[in-house]
């Protein structure tokens, strides 16, 4: 599928807080409390009762062989888990105070990219703003640094395309009212591989955590934004040792991802991944209200120093 994603990069952040511009707190305080919320009319629970637990907007939601293989990479530090609470309890579990979606009483969950904060500024603005950001989207040229290599992820190069297939606004549309030119450049979906429904969605697309008493506090520290590398690893090795089509887990699977999670990944080509984020939050932390925003090229330092690919720039 055709897009024109220069200087865009609208399904790899979290732009809504742009919309916010001029409200009494700065945009870039907000972004991290924007995930459940779309400021433009539109929002995740308009289109369900459940609701998502933390995390930035435009999740995708990445198959369990793509889980598998950033694992063996050593790239797993880009990887957060994603539940929801229902309104319903019917369709949930009770864990706390909470009923979160389940499948024969298993929360489930989706596993996908991190969008730590990132000073960015997408759609032609002169300034940059602290915005989730892909934690593979590299801020000065708002560029992918690992499309085109085996290390992208199918599930986001076909995000579009599966979008349009499912009769939704795209964020290409919704890019193009809000901002304006020409971003969604085709409009045939092909009926594209990976619309995984009913069924065979599960241990395939949709992970079911066989143990919904250990989730408490994982869930909360999730809803806060603050999910911890245990927290993290847990959920990563379920959806690596799950069996497509079931509920089941394979517990030998599930210990040896849990203890390659656990190990030593600082000779791994993606090591960079856990300290750049680490770090963009810190800068992101120590940056006051009254102070400018930094410089997108900051990520020479933060990301490119530390090893991470580099992007081959706009002709």
């Amino acid at each position: 599928m055709e897009v024109n994603c220069r200087g865009c990069a609208g399904c790899c952040l979290d732009w809504r807080p742009l919309l916010e511009v001029g409200k009494e707190e700065p945009d870039d305080r907000r972004c991290a409390r924007s995930s459940s919320r779309d400021d433009d009319g539109g929002n995740e629970r308009a289109f369900s009762d459940r609701v998502p637990l933390g995390g930035s907007y435009n999740f995708v939601a990445l198959a369990r062989d793509e889980v598998r293989t950033v694992l063996e990479r050593g790239s797993a530090a880009a990887l957060t888990p994603r539940f929801w609470t229902v309104e319903d309890e019917r369709e949930g579990v009770e864990i706390g105070d909470r009923h979160v979606a389940a499948v024969a009483g298993r929360p489930v969950f989706f596993v996908g990219l991190r969008k730590p904060p990132k000073p960015v500024a997408p759609f032609g603005r002169e300034g940059p703003t602290w915005l989730p950001t892909c934690v593979f989207l590299d801020p000065t040229t708002l560029q992918c640094r690992v499309h085109g290599s085996d290390r992208f992820p199918d599930e986001c190069g076909t995000y579009p395309e599966q979008t349009l297939a499912l009769g939704a606004e795209t964020e290409c549309e919704r890019v193009e009212a809000r901002f304006g030119g020409d971003r969604l450049l085709e409009r045939n979906h092909d009926d594209p591989d990976g619309l995984l429904f009913g069924p065979q969605a599960l241990g395939a697309k949709l992970f079911c955590h066989p143990r919904p008493d250990e989730l408490e506090g994982l869930l909360d520290r999730l809803e806060r934004g603050e999910p911890s590398p245990t927290d993290r690893a847990k959920c990563i090795a379920v959806a690596a040792a799950s069996s497509p089509g079931t509920v089941a887990v394979s517990e030998p699977h599930y210990e040896r991802a849990l203890e390659r999670l656990e190990g030593d990944e600082s000779g791994a080509d993606d090591a960079w991944i856990g300290a750049a984020i680490g770090e963009w939050h810190r800068r992101r932390d120590r940056t006051r209200a009254d102070e400018a925003v930094p410089d997108p090229e900051l990520a020479a330092e933060i990301e490119d120093r530390r090893g991470a690919p580099e992007t081959p720039g706009w002709e």
